[in-house]
């Protein structure tokens, strides 16, 4: 099964004196990118804490929260005015340049930030780490559940898609042949209008064969077919797929553009066209693939 790199987790662990707030959210990107904001008093605990999101994430641009929830706690703390008011400031000043405005629980928001609130807690206890260590797992295990079922609607998303890209490919049979009738037709009129009757009727079959010869799409149908079909099987390989997918879609729309070119007639060139469409569905949703 697929995963998508999107996804959301949030866990909280009860200390005794405060509770903590664990949050993980995830994004595309195309390696692990971690991002982390973790209140000082579990500051040495990063590395431990990312080596964990790696390994159970993989790849993403990763978002990781742990703070305190200031509006339960019991526990003495303190608020670094300085520090507030350098993010109300900046805040204040992005709001001045751009359209975002201000927004209205500002205070809650910046409470949140860095270094502004601190506890007189100096070490962290082993049990209070146990809590906290605890609830990273569960948010960990929440955001992988999380993409699991965005993989699963991705891919339905993807089988839909290649069904109606292989629905599209056979429309285009019918076509094939009368195609042909209709350029010969159309090159013997010419050639009427040109030169009258007088032509060799054997080397104008001859260079026909040639002409239609190039138009012929029969190597790029079978190679498109064994694409599809690909795709499929690199969907029930399991997660970790995403970079495969992506190199063949590529690759089908290689094919269907030669298709597009080598059609030479609209009925055809309108399903090519169609045919674009499902396939730039799939590009855009892969990206999300892990």
């Amino acid at each position: 099964m697929i995963q998508s790199m999107t996804g959301y987790g949030k866990a909280v662990a009860e200390t005794g004196s405060h509770k903590v707030i664990v949050e993980i959210q995830s994004l595309n990107s195309k390696a692990m990118d971690i991002s982390t904001r973790i209140i000082p008093v579990y500051r040495d605990k990063e590395l431990e804490i990312r080596s964990r999101i790696t390994a159970a994430l993989e790849r993403g641009k990763v978002d990781f929260i742990l703070y305190i929830d200031t509006t339960s706690t019991s526990g003495a703390q303190t608020i670094n005015a300085a520090a507030f008011n350098n993010y109300l400031q900046q805040i204040e000043s992005i709001a001045a340049t751009t359209d975002y405005g201000i927004p209205g629980d500002i205070i809650s928001t910046i409470l949140r930030m860095p270094e502004v609130i601190s506890t007189n807690q100096q070490e962290v206890t082993d049990g209070e780490w146990e809590s906290v260590s605890e609830a990273i797992d569960n948010a960990i295990d929440a955001i992988v559940e999380y993409r699991k079922a965005e993989g699963m609607a991705l891919e339905k998303k993807f089988r839909e898609k290649i069904s109606n890209i292989s629905a599209l490919l056979k429309s285009v049979e019918p076509y094939e042949q009368e195609r042909v009738s209709k350029i010969k037709e159309r090159i013997r009129t010419s050639m009427i209008e040109t030169v009258g009757h007088s032509y060799d009727e054997n080397r104008f079959e001859q260079e026909m064969i040639f002409y239609i010869e190039k138009l012929d799409i029969s190597e790029e149908k079978q190679r498109l077919t064994n694409h599809l079909e690909y795709f499929i099987k690199t969907l029930e390989d399991g997660h970790g797929q995403g970079k495969k997918l992506g190199f063949i879609a590529q690759e089908m729309g290689r094919e269907i553009n030669t298709l597009g070119s080598k059609s030479n007639q609209a009925e055809m060139q309108n399903i090519v066209v169609r045919m674009k469409d499902e396939l730039e569905q799939i590009k855009e949703q892969v990206l999300n693939v892990m």
